[in-house]
């Protein structure tokens, strides 16, 4: 490479055999740690902020590189504008030739103010597992995961009604900020959403596949954390389930816009939720005191149901109380609210903020299979 022809054996880590270190998996594992390959890394991050005027950065395996530099390159970045997103993989391939406390570990994130990290707990708490395709979680109305969404609603912070000793992969909040979590279901490694909903239920019909594509996002909408989606999953988007798809040709990667008419339903839904998230800042606290304050988990009798309220007007929302439910079952949730009466915005797959009409606590049922969000 480059870097070697510039000077050998100092841009790449070695084994201490001295044969060149493979964290990434891709034949090398860069020395972040080093002062020039550090000043290498932000040089180049504010030439494409400067230059480009680029807004935002993804980190491939960022657990590869060293804190300090991921801290470096999020000081350099807030000196030209703070509103610039960092985010990345909080994990490497296999075990890189550093100790782990000094790297841009996801278990090491509140380390690093102002960079974020994906949350694999939310994800195969919802979808199943990453390492067996046909494997489902929540969403196949398995249950267990209940606790892992919740800790992807808080934004993968500390939170007294989490039990992180049932979370899976981390048994500890790892962000200092809700801000520091990417709350997502599927992404270009893996199956998309609606190839991994096909492969772990067999037989699954066209309208349980669209329940559940809303049922999932909606989770990652409502999550304190930073949603995430797949170009494409808002028209239920597939790739022939190919779950690892870089080499594959375009009949595979391209997205078929005909799907958008197919899945207008669908399509419309994904965009309330934005809208939602975005006219509601109960949804975005961005702290991590306010969530504790404001976000309380209700009791729920069995499993597959997630059901939490937004109190107090949280961060400013103009609606007082907000109850969200996250139903995975087969069958209606008969659930216990708060009393009241509730103006409903989301319900049976569908979403209109100006309301769908009124529930009053503190008993209601919620459709199987689908998501209920209501305020008073």
């Amino acid at each position: 490479s480059n870097f070697e022809r510039t000077v050998p054996g100092y841009f790449y880590r070695q084994r201490p055999d001295g044969t060149y270190a493979d964290g990434s998996a891709c034949g090398n594992e860069t020395a972040s740690n080093r002062p020039m390959m550090r000043k290498y890394m932000i040089e180049s991050v504010l030439h494409w902020i400067n230059e480009y005027h680029i807004d935002g950065f993804r980190f491939d395996l960022m657990g590869i590189h060293d804190i300090e530099t991921m801290n470096e390159i999020r000081k350099a970045a807030t000196s030209v504008d703070p509103t610039i997103f960092i985010y990345g993989e909080g994990w490497a391939a296999s075990a890189p030739q550093m100790a782990e406390d000094s790297l841009a570990m996801k278990a090491n994130t509140y380390k690093m103010p102002g960079v974020a990290a994906f949350s694999d707990e939310m994800r195969d708490a919802l979808r199943g597992p990453f390492n067996d395709n046909h494997q489902g979680a929540f969403l196949a109305g398995l249950p267990g995961g209940e606790e892992s969404i919740k800790f992807g609603i808080v934004g993968a912070i500390r939170h007294p009604q989490v039990n992180n000793d049932s979370v899976n992969y981390s048994k500890a909040p790892w962000a200092e900020q809700p801000t520091q979590m990417i709350s997502y279901v599927s992404c270009h490694d893996d199956m998309c959403l609606v190839d991994r909903l096909k492969a772990s239920i067999p037989g699954i019909t066209p309208v349980e596949l669209a329940k559940l594509d809303k049922l999932a996002q909606t989770a990652v909408f409502t999550s304190q954390g930073v949603p995430f989606i797949y170009a494409g999953e808002e028209v239920m988007r597939d790739k022939k389930g190919v779950h690892n798809s870089f080499e594959s040709p375009d009949s595979i990667n391209a997205i078929d816009w005909r799907r958008k008419a197919e899945h207008a339903d669908v399509f419309a839904y994904y965009k309330g939720l934005i809208q939602l998230r975005k006219k509601h800042p109960a949804f975005r606290m961005g702290d991590a005191d306010l969530v504790r304050k404001h976000l309380e988990f209700l009791p729920v009798d069995g499993s597959n149901v997630v059901v939490y309220r937004l109190k107090e007007n949280a961060n400013g929302d103009a609606w007082g109380d907000i109850i969200v439910v996250l139903n995975a079952r087969k069958e209606p949730a008969k659930l216990t609210v708060p009393e009241g009466k509730y103006t409903v915005v989301c319900k049976d797959g569908f979403i209109n903020e100006q309301g769908l009409g009124t529930l009053y606590g503190p008993e209601v049922v919620v459709p199987a299979q689908s998501a209920l969000i209501m305020y008073k």
